[in-house]
């Protein structure tokens, strides 16, 4: 009973979660301050925080690897 309980209230806890966005709401997802690219010096920094500890660049096309000591 208490891990029927539980999945119930697991089960609530996804479903609750599940919302359909309408049409006239779509713009403000669309909006330039939802875009995760929209500052080039943050995209700029993380890539360089990402090339200086793994040792390697590219995923964004840019073709390469790199020891990171540059």
């Amino acid at each position: 009973m208490k891990s029927r309980s539980i999945l119930l209230l697991a089960l609530c806890l996804l479903l609750c979660q599940c919302t359909e966005v309408l049409p006239w709401q779509r713009g403000k997802l669309a909006d330039y301050t939802m875009r995760p690219d929209r500052d080039p010096l943050g995209v700029t920094f993380s890539e360089h925080i990402c090339f200086s500890r793994e040792a390697a660049s590219g995923g964004r096309g840019i073709g390469g690897g790199g020891c990171g000591c540059n």
